[in-house]
């Protein structure tokens, strides 16, 4: 655990914060690639990544406050380093695109799915990004790959599973498949509703494994990561029953020896 990359003449430059911007340059550079194979423009993909950028802040940061309401202070709240909820971001960010792909004229599904491998692999890089701060750590465990936090982490020195690196490792596998499935997509939309599925069931499965603070129950029984990703589950199997003949790509002709 080192949150403290660097420090730039007084000024503090937190891992956190360059390993989210890695994810998103990275993210930006894959998705644009992919776009431009489909005949998106290659401008308006760039201008989206400003909208994304905002909306993605934006809602990571109020589910944040949100799931930690009475807590603490708003403002305490709101200006934590690392508190920001992935899932808001998730929300914010598809709020983007659709708002954006409304102005522009943009195909939905098809930026929807350029967008959605670039989602798993900035996710993967935020995630060593929450392991050098500390966040979102695991439950005590006593396997050879169990990790160590400093004595005045919340886990007080126990051997915790490193959930932070599981999701990240299972991220970029993600992000192959989905790539993978971009190329051999049957509809518009596919690949998106992929992701919200296996993204779904792979949080649900995360969330047995971590022990930090993720705010008030629903219910009483489900964390917050369950009880969305339970809505994701749904909204991925709706999407992918509607879209699978709404927006079906017709096969291109072979041409003629």
């Amino acid at each position: 655990m080192h949150p403290v990359a660097f420090d730039l003449s007084g000024v503090t430059v937190h891992w956190y914060g360059i390993l989210l911007a890695t994810g998103f340059m990275v993210g930006l550079w894959t998705a644009g690639r992919r776009g431009m194979r489909i005949g998106l423009n290659a401008e308006d993909i760039s201008n989206l990544m400003l909208w994304m950028f905002i909306g993605g802040i934006a809602g990571a940061k109020i589910l944040y406050v949100i799931n930690h309401w009475g807590d603490d202070s708003f403002k305490n709240l709101f200006m934590q380093r690392s508190g920001m909820v992935f899932h808001g971001a998730l929300f914010g960010t598809a709020l983007a695109v659709w708002l954006f792909t409304l102005k522009t004229k943009m195909p939905l599904w098809a930026t929807f799915d350029t967008l959605a491998p670039s989602f798993a692999l900035g996710h993967a890089f935020g995630r060593i990004g929450c392991f050098m701060t500390g966040c979102c750590y695991g439950k005590p465990c006593d396997l050879p790959w169990a990790v160590q936090f400093p004595e005045t982490h919340g886990t007080q020195s126990a051997h915790v599973h490193p959930t932070q690196i599981y999701e990240s490792v299972l991220n970029l596998a993600l992000y192959g498949a989905l790539a993978w499935l971009f190329r051999n997509r049957k509809f518009n939309g596919q690949v998106f509703a992929t992701y919200l599925l296996a993204y779904a069931v792979l949080r649900l499965a995360m969330e047995f494994f971590r022990a930090d603070g993720r705010g008030s129950l629903w219910f009483g029984t489900l964390t917050s990561g369950q009880g969305i990703s339970i809505l994701l589950l749904i909204a991925g199997g709706a999407m992918w029953y509607l879209l699978s003949t709404r927006e079906k790509i017709e096969p291109e002709p072979s041409e003629e020896q």
